[in-house]
């Protein structure tokens, strides 16, 4: 093979990797919507989720001893924040014998109070997955 042709086969293949990168890219970005995670309207949210918001909202106290914990972000599906600017709620899952995997976290946003950030995310899966509240 002559060395012009090995020279376009590795330009050919360098260009492929980089358009499967792009279009990777092009993915990620419209599935996290403007760089994050997708977004739930409160109405669609289960009742016990709203119920969680109202009691985030109106600083009452939860059923949960690990409600108002912080929340690490390890999955770093949300936006990278410090360390102790995410807190945990549970959200009840009827007919579960435990905590469930539905969780309310709220981001503390430029109040410092979750009760006021109106920052807050919903996830159903255990943090596999997260969804803005839009309120």
């Amino acid at each position: 093979m002559s060395r012009s042709n090995v020279a376009a086969r590795r330009a050919g293949g360098l260009l492929g990797w980089l358009a499967a990168g792009l279009l990777f890219a092009a993915l990620a970005a419209a599935a996290w919507g403007r760089g994050g995670p997708g977004v739930v309207e409160l109405r669609d949210l289960p009742p016990e989720a709203r119920q969680v918001l109202v009691q985030i909202q109106a600083r009452r106290p939860f059923a949960h001893p690990r409600d108002g914990i912080t929340f690490y972000n390890r999955e770093r599906l949300l936006p990278q924040r410090q360390r102790g600017y995410y807190i945990e709620y549970t959200v009840p899952t009827p007919g579960a014998r435990n905590r469930g995997a539905r969780r309310i976290v709220a981001g503390r946003g430029g109040t410092g109070d979750p009760a006021t950030s109106g920052e807050y995310w919903y996830t159903s899966d255990h943090y596999a997955s997260f969804r803005r509240i839009r309120e």
